[in-house]
C-alpha cells in the first residue's frame, strides 16, 4: 500500500515520468542496451550523450565524497576503487573525471526531487547517429514525448532539468 510521502511523490507530472522509466528499466532484459540516455545540447549544435548504464566501479560513498570536494577548476585527486579521480562543478552539476579509466572517464552525478544520487555515464553500449539523437531531442516533453521508432528502438522521450532523458526498449522484429 503506498504511503501519503509515495503518492504525493508520484502524483505531479514529473513523478508519473520517473515512474515510466523506472517500469522501462525494470522490464529491459540483462542483456539488452543501454535503456535510458542523458542527451545535453553543446555549443555548436552538438550532443553530449550520457548512458544510464556503466563500469566506473565507484561506490556511492565515494561518488557523495567526490561529488563534496568538487570546484569550478577540479576537487583535489582522490583514491577510489576505480583509481585515482577529480570531481569538477559544472553548469549541469558535478562530474567525476576517472583519471585511470579506460572506456568511462567520466560521471555526472544527478539528484532526483528526493536527493537520491542517479550516475551518468560518459561511455555505453547505445550509439546513435546524430539525426536519430535529434529526432529524439525534438520529441521530448515534459510528461514525454511520442513514442518513436528509432533504429531497432522504441524511444519516448522526456525534458528534465538536465536535458532531454530518453527511454529506449527494442522495438518487435516484424
Amino acid at each position: 500500500m503506498a504511503t501519503r510521502a509515495t503518492l504525493a511523490i508520484i502524483s505531479g507530472r514529473a513523478g508519473i515520468a520517473a515512474l515510466f522509466v523506472a517500469a522501462l528499466l525494470a522490464a529491459t532484459p540483462a542483456g539488452a542496451a543501454d535503456s535510458v540516455l542523458l542527451i545535453q545540447m553543446r555549443p555548436g549544435g552538438h550532443y553530449q550523450v550520457w548512458h544510464g548504464e556503466g563500469e566506473s566501479g565507484l561506490s556511492e560513498d565515494e561518488v557523495m565524497a567526490l561529488e563534496a570536494s568538487a570546484k569550478p577548476g577540479g576537487g583535489e585527486e582522490t583514491p577510489t576503487g576505480a583509481g585515482p579521480a577529480r570531481a569538477y562543478e559544472t553548469r549541469d552539476g558535478v562530474t567525476i573525471r576517472l583519471l585511470a579509466a579506460r572506456g568511462d572517464k567520466d560521471v555526472l552525478i544527478d539528484r532526483d526531487s528526493c536527493g537520491h544520487v542517479r550516475l551518468w555515464y560518459s561511455a555505453g553500449a547505445t550509439h546513435l547517429p546524430e539525426d536519430q539523437i535529434t529526432d529524439i531531442v525534438i520529441s521530448a516533453l515534459p510528461e514525454g514525448g511520442k513514442r518513436l521508432v528509432v533504429g531497432k528502438f522504441y524511444v519516448k522521450a522526456f525534458i528534465t532539468k538536465l536535458g532531454v532523458t530518453a527511454a529506449l526498449w527494442e522495438a518487435p522484429v516484424k
